[in-house]
């Protein structure tokens, strides 16, 4: 009881001391900017690091409890077992809610503690000042639920020396250890471009300024949530044994929603960094990215809906569920109440231009991230309404979702090689050729190796289409800038693009082309089914786990090569069976087998089910590819700037100190974009333009 007392003792105190951190931060940043008092907008780096101290003092104490078997709280009874293996032990932290909220509370914690530090010489700044409160209010909200109505150190009931473990499923893969972080990253990281999007409105600085100092963590945020949602994908093709990657489940959803209207931001900021326009779309997208993210908190974690993924029932629905309303409501206010700093000095000349092509770019993830929505929540209305329940399958995701996914290819093609303002027919034609023939080729050769159906042709030749494209511009900016070719937000972005292509691809072909059945497989006797032979050596039954865990596997030679062991494993603490596949992973295709229920140790016989699924390596090599464009985007190339080309507008109001800060940074001037450099349009790109485009 001494351990016990002092695991929760302490973390307690670690989850008040980051609540008090925060509030008394807030304060302080907000009175020093009020009262321009320095000494107050100083202690703002202080406040930060105490809350992240106390927030890491609460974790140590929750897996030292969880490490100790602790079962004093009430925590530890629900998902620690002495027979959990020492990795899935750690990563039971967050494998149900108090948990998780605790790893959101430490994740939003590191994130106010860097922004402290890396605006640690702008105390002064109101734009930071007032961003730093935003953080802190956030941090706390979050730092009240884990010490409030989803406390993870609250008392459990006496007498209890053993608990059932994390969820079988979240004990059968090494994945358990990276998906939920990382996809954490993602979504907390737009709490730091939120924060500054609301200190812009606070402040009125409403010029391009706030856009270059988030830019990065924008962009960082971005890549961890989307490879946090592909390890999600890989880690239900690896445990749940129906062969998929993605099944439009309600918490699935809750990750993709703030991805789309994150995405559409990515590409939006570049029009108002360049043009002054797009300033309500920008804002709009931010605000709803980070919206999104508190509302798919309230899904998963509210108990509201039933999924794999979901933690059940619990008591902070309510309090997500305001604090939703609290950001749309108040950041709906602050765009009304600055609606007139906020009209774009500039318009869009055509709509065969960048700047079109990127508000066609926002419509299209708009309307997509609101077929999701409506989607996911429809449900919950009629039930809400109605009394009675319903299902939003995946043919309507699907229905929906095709046409809007061609649509965009094909943006993605074109819109890299428009110039900015207008395009002529001829300029396009020039700039499309060779990708247009791309597209053709990756037709023709679709149809060669036996692809059919109109929805995945047009996929593989609009993808071949958009792939083109971004090659052409990466094979122009490494012919004049050599390997720095590669680097910069411009041609780190061709990168990212064809990492999404090859998804495309890999999603197209994998939800067309996969093939299944299930087979009656006996020792001795070879089956032969779509191209390959299955033989059954055995069935054998053993335990795993330190004997937590039981596998009935059946061992099937697959072509003669080499065993696979497709198995149904039971969890001896709780009873449950989970199917555990076995997949030959290949270049062109996969061959996913699972074992059927019915069989028995030493049976002469068993029932395979076999999925054929083509190019579902592509989609984690995409994965792959978007991460390093990522990366490559995230550093400044070989810039320069055109002469005649317009300064975008700095932190504050245009004096001479502000553009003198910004100026020392290298996220003010874009990447190089080899297009401007062409004769052909250079009169249309880069002509001085009559207003300036980047004044607040």
């Amino acid at each position: 009881m001494i351990a016990a007392s002092v695991n929760g003792a302490f973390g307690r105190a670690g989850l008040l001391l980051m609540l008090a951190a925060c509030v008394f931060g807030a304060l302080s940043v907000g009175l020093g900017i009020i009262q321009k008092d320095q000494r107050l907008l100083r202690q703002a780096q202080r406040y930060a690091w105490l809350s992240l101290a106390g927030c890491v003092l609460a974790v140590v104490m929750m897996q030292r409890a969880l490490i100790t078997r602790d079962f004093s709280l009430a925590y530890i009874q629900q998902v620690g077992s002495a027979d959990t293996p020492p990795l899935y032990n750690f990563a039971a932290m967050w494998s149900a809610l108090e948990g998780s909220i605790l790893l959101w509370a430490l994740t939003l914690a590191g994130f106010t503690g860097a922004v402290a530090w890396r605006f640690r010489k702008r105390t002064g700044d109101e734009l930071v000042g007032w961003a730093l409160v935003v953080m802190f209010v956030v941090t706390a909200f979050f730092a009240m639920l884990s010490f409030g109505p989803a406390d993870a150190f609250a008392n459990g009931a006496p007498g209890v020396t053993s608990g059932p473990g994390p969820n079988p499923l979240l004990q059968n893969h090494i994945l358990v250890l990276f998906h939920p972080p990382i996809l954490y990253l993602g979504y907390v990281g737009f709490t730091v471009p939120f924060a500054f999007a609301i200190a812009a409105l606070i402040t009125g600085r409403l010029g391009e300024g706030w856009l270059l100092e988030t830019r990065r963590w924008a962009l960082f945020s971005w890549a961890f949530l989307t490879i946090g949602i592909l390890l999600g994908g890989w880690w239900s093709y690896e445990v749940l044994g129906w062969s998929g990657v993605w099944a439009w489940d309600p918490v699935e959803n809750a990750s993709l929603l703030p991805w789309l209207t994150g995405t559409a931001y990515i590409h939006s900021v570049l029009v108002q960094e360049r043009r002054g326009m797009l300033r309500v779309w920008n804002l709009s997208l931010l605000i709803s990215t980070f919206a999104l993210t508190i509302l798919g908190t309230f899904l998963t974690r509210s108990g509201v809906i039933n999924s794999v993924h979901a933690f059940g029932d619990g008591p902070v629905g309510s309090w997500l569920l305001a604090g939703f309303a609290v950001i749309v409501v108040v950041s709906l206010g602050l765009i009304a109440w600055r609606g007139d700093r906020l009209r774009s000095p500039g318009a869009i000349d055509s709509p065969l231009s960048r700047e079109g092509a990127f508000l066609a770019n926002n419509v299209l993830f708009t309307v997509f991230a609101f077929v999701v929505l409506l989607g996911t929540i429809f449900p919950l209305l009629v039930e809400a309404f109605q009394d009675r329940r319903t299902v939003v399958g995946a043919p309507y995701f699907d229905r929906l979702s095709m046409p809007i996914g061609l649509v965009l290819l094909f943006l993605m093609a074109v819109a890299p090689v428009l110039p900015w303002r207008k395009a002529s027919t001829e300029l396009l034609s020039t700039r499309l050729f060779w990708p247009a023939w791309v597209g053709v080729g990756a037709l023709a050769t679709a149809v060669l190796v036996g692809a059919d159906g109109w929805a995945p042709l047009v996929a593989f030749a609009l993808a071949g289409f958009a792939a083109g494209a971004a090659l052409r511009q990466v094979v122009l900016a490494t012919r004049r800038q050599g390997w720095r070719g590669l680097v910069g937000r411009a041609n780190g972005g061709m990168i990212v693009h064809l990492g999404v292509i090859m998804i495309a691809v890999a999603l197209a072909a994998s939800n067309s082309f996969t093939h299944s059945a299930n087979l009656e497989v006996e020792v001795g006797d070879v089956v032969s089914w779509g191209g390959h032979t299955f033989e059954l050596e055995s069935v054998t039954d053993e335990l795993n786990g330190a004997g937590s865990e039981r596998a009935l596997k059946a061992n099937v030679l697959l072509d003669g090569e080499q065993v696979y062991s497709p198995a149904i494993t039971t969890y001896l603490a709780n009873g449950q069976a989970i199917g555990t596949p076995s997949v030959r992973t290949g270049l062109t295709k996969d061959v996913y087998l699972t074992l059927e229920p019915g069989a028995v140790a030493g049976d002469t016989s068993a029932t395979i089910r076999v999925f054929v699924k083509p190019m579902i390596l592509w989609l984690w090599l995409g994965g792959l590819v978007m991460a390093i464009g990522t990366l490559l985007a995230a550093f400044p190339g070989s810039r320069r700037r055109n002469p005649l080309s317009p300064v975008s507008a700095p932190v504050g109001d245009g004096n001479d100190a502000d553009l003198a800060r910004i100026g020392s940074s290298s996220d003010e001037i874009d990447d190089v974009d080899v297009d401007r450099f062409d004769p052909a349009d250079f009169s249309d790109d880069d002509e001085p333009e009559s207003e300036t485009i980047g004044a607040s």
